[in-house]
């Protein structure tokens, strides 16, 4: 397993033993290839996005917490950001052999977890329809999604399949 986190080091899990994971914190994002699992758990308005190539056998996840950087008028860090999250995710896959043609997304969180209709969308539904719209940006399918309502959720994506695993509270586990 190779994770592409900007260090050199490389990680190779055992034969028989369990695939490494790879943990993503907010406001970060990362790429992981051959068996690898990222993870990535406090998804309650943030939204995480999921990105792979089962050809180029690469993947990678971020779990952005606001929708756009120019609404903040913030050049600082680009995972923060649906926006800017995906579009370095995107460029970082294909630095590491993916395709953008053969590129999949699946999108979980963009919870309501706070009532602002008041005011209009809440950050939730913004940050989903920032993720919809950048992946439209650069013709990447959004292949299914689990988002809104009003629960947290935490992600387990497998590299190898794409498989993109759901958990949230009083919810059966969902596998997309």
């Amino acid at each position: 397993m190779k994770v592409y986190d900007g260090s050199t080091t490389e990680t190779t899990a055992a034969a028989g033993t369990q695939p490494e994971r790879v943990k993503v914190g907010i406001a970060e994002s990362r790429v992981a290839s051959g068996e690898a699992v990222l993870t990535t758990s406090g998804l309650g308005s943030c939204v995480g996005v999921a990105i792979y190539d089962t050809t180029a056998d690469v993947a990678g996840l971020v779990h952005a917490m606001l929708p756009s950087r120019a609404e903040m008028d913030e050049s600082g860090n680009a995972a923060k950001f649906a926006d800017t999250g995906i579009r370095r995710l995107v460029a970082e896959l294909e630095s590491e052999g993916a395709d953008r043609e053969r590129l999949q997304a699946k999108l979980a969180g963009g919870s309501d977890m706070l009532d602002f209709s008041e005011s209009g969308p809440g950050i939730g539904a913004r940050n989903a329809e920032m993720g919809r719209r950048t992946l439209a940006e650069f013709d990447i399918p959004v292949v299914a999604e689990d988002v809104g309502g009003e629960r947290g959720r935490s992600l387990r994506l497998e590299v190898h399949t794409g498989d993109l695993v759901v958990k949230s509270a009083n919810r059966d586990e969902q596998r997309f």
